[in-house]
């Protein structure tokens, strides 16, 4: 198992980037700057080319700012096209939620919207091309004999019987394949390349097969469809794409893109560069195991905060800034690599810390009643909405006798390290005043129900005329004007760094105390309008934003991410120990 990539190791090669127009440089963005600067293209057009059969998570997100980002960058163009060439598993919803969860990005393809299923026509005629040029014939094998033939990396593979078959007879069985005339499975159209090659991609790959199944967006009028290895390059070269970009999985498909581009008479020839995928840890990227995940009833359905989902991760309040910042952070490589989910969570602290309005909540509460303070009085304190942002300005927040605060800020027998509330203590209430612990009431069981506490009305504001100081600052709500909610904390879906490692089902490493549901926490006044999925800051507990399983009298917080930053931490002290 590689190491995973750490926050200040991955800052630490941002700081060297100085080669494109953003100063972000890598070997993808040097070979566009070279391919502008020699004359090879005269304008960049790049494309994001999903499979519309499922919904788009944190690795396409680095692909698709990668992709858009150089369009940008360069001043040239990028397209969305859904490769839609598997009618059986593509569907309508897929693509609204990709066309959504990339508008959310921030990224805009305009009028360069496509479908391979565009060019379905084009895409049959070249594929006739093909067998009159003697380069491709119909198959009769089954899949399971053609993956007998096909060999192995160190065996090469066999030809079929039907290889040579002339390419009159060819043609004719495939215009039939179209007209439907053979059941599913009968026969596949194969590109004759070398069954010899060292690359299986290159043995005679399969261009198109038989599916009865009517298509999201041509409904019946085809019962062949291409294969994606035929179908992407191709597109690519109608739409003119200059630098088709995927991930490395897809370097030994290279050849076969060529190939293809060399014995067809494309309108123009892209070239295919490959980078590495997105790996993170305690995260599990695999189409198959998030669909799993899904139907298996381990999470509430795609959009569950704990999945790596663009809308999983909208919904638990990740900015999309953040995940933009992270995806330039981790950057472009050429080699697999893992990085620490701890990047990701410091990408998003970093831009919340800065927009997020902060508020006040009560997850544990525990009441506290001011005996000294006057009954029925209500004051509003002067709250700083934001320390980051001055301009963000100030909210009231409604005091009265009666207050809840964190039962975890109470300790009757604290240890010497403890600073907060206790019998007899004097601690700070945030903007408000200085409160000292009389007395503990507790029910016939022993449970603490209520602290009976003094305050002192000088100290309003949270200073002290006299200058004693004290050494907790405690949030708080009021009990007549705070809001009934539940919350809901998340951690990661995986405890393991690396799911499914040394041979294991990755759900065996599922875990369990992925979602703490709280009731009966208590939120401040402010939050009852806040927009589903507008994250704030709970003042000393987190980031958190409402779901939309919220309803006007019964608001649902999602937590977003804790307030402790171990990675900031980490690389603190790296900068420190290397002065």
């Amino acid at each position: 198992m590689l190491p995973a990539r750490s926050i200040s190791a991955i800052l630490g090669s941002v700081n060297d980037q100085t080669t494109s127009p953003s100063g972000r440089s890598d070997f993808i963005r040097e070979i566009v700057a070279a391919d502008l600067r020699e004359g090879r293209h005269e304008a960049v057009v790049t494309r994001f080319p999903p499979e519309p059969n499922g919904y788009l998570h944190i690795g396409h997100a680095k692909s698709i700012c990668l992709n858009f980002g150089i369009a940008r960058e360069f001043d040239g163009r990028c397209h969305l096209r859904f490769d839609d060439t598997n009618p059986v598993k593509e569907e309508q919803e897929y693509i609204d939620a990709i066309e959504a969860d990339v508008r959310w990005l921030g990224f805009d393809w305009g009028e360069h919207l496509y479908f391979a299923s565009d060019y379905f026509e084009q895409l049959y005629d070249w594929a006739c091309h093909l067998v009159k040029n003697g380069k491709a014939y119909v198959d009769d094998l089954s899949a399971d004999e053609i993956r007998e033939h096909r060999g192995t990396l160190t065996e090469p593979g066999r030809e079929s019987p039907w290889r040579d078959r002339p390419a009159e007879e060819s043609l004719d069985l495939l215009e039939r394949m179209r007209a439907g005339e053979f059941p599913d499975g009968s026969r596949v159209l194969r590109a004759r390349i070398d069954m010899s090659s060292g690359n299986i991609n290159l043995r005679d790959p399969v261009l198109y097969r038989i599916l009865h199944s009517a298509h999201p967006r041509t409904g019946d009028a085809w019962c062949i469809y291409p294969t994606y290895d035929f179908a992407h390059g191709q597109s690519d070269a109608i739409e003119g794409i200059t630098h088709s970009i995927c991930t490395l999985e897809f370097q030994d498909h290279r050849p076969l893109y060529d190939w293809l581009i060399e014995n067809l008479p494309v309108p123009s020839r892209p070239r295919q560069y490959e980078f590495a995928r997105l790996n993170l840890t305690h995260t599990v990227l695999s189409k198959r195991t998030l669909m799993r995940l899904v139907n298996d009833g381990h999470v509430r359905g795609w959009d569950d905060p704990r999945m790596p989902t663009l809308t999983g991760l909208r919904r638990r309040g990740f900015p999309a800034e953040g995940i933009r910042d992270f995806a330039n952070a981790v950057g472009v490589a050429k080699n697999e690599g893992v990085v620490e989910v701890g990047v990701l969570e410091h990408a998003v602290r970093d831009v919340l810390n800065r927009q997020a309005l902060r508020r006040f909540a009560v997850l544990n509460p525990l009441k506290v009643v001011i005996e000294n303070y006057p009954e029925g009085q209500v004051e509003e304190m002067e709250a700083v909405n934001n320390p980051e942002d001055p301009s963000a300005g100030t909210r009231p927040v409604p005091f009265t006798r009666e207050l809840w605060i964190e039962r975890d800020d109470f300790m009757e027998e604290p240890p010497r390290k403890f600073f907060r509330l206790a019998p007899g203590r004097e601690v700070r209430l945030r903007y408000a005043y200085f409160i000292t612990c009389r007395e503990v009431v507790k029910d016939g069981e022993g449970e603490i129900v209520e602290l009976k506490c003094t305050y002192d009305p000088e100290t309003r504001g949270g200073d002290a005329p006299d200058g004693r100081r004290v050494k907790a600052t405690l949030h708080w709500l009021s009990t007549a004007h705070a809001l009934n909610a539940e919350v809901r904390l998340y951690d990661h879906l995986f405890r393991e760094p690396y799911p499914g490692s040394d041979g294991r089902d990755a759900f065996e490493d599922l875990n369990p105390e992925s979602e703490t549901v709280l009731h009966d926490c208590f939120i401040e006044p402010a939050l009852a309008e806040l927009p589903t999925g507008e994250a704030v800051q709970f003042e000393r507990l987190g980031y958190f934003c409402p779901d939309p399983d919220s309803a006007p009298d019964a608001p649902v917080f999602n937590r977003t991410l804790t307030l402790r930053d171990t990675w900031a931490k980490l690389q603190a002290q790296g900068k420190q120990d290397k002065a």
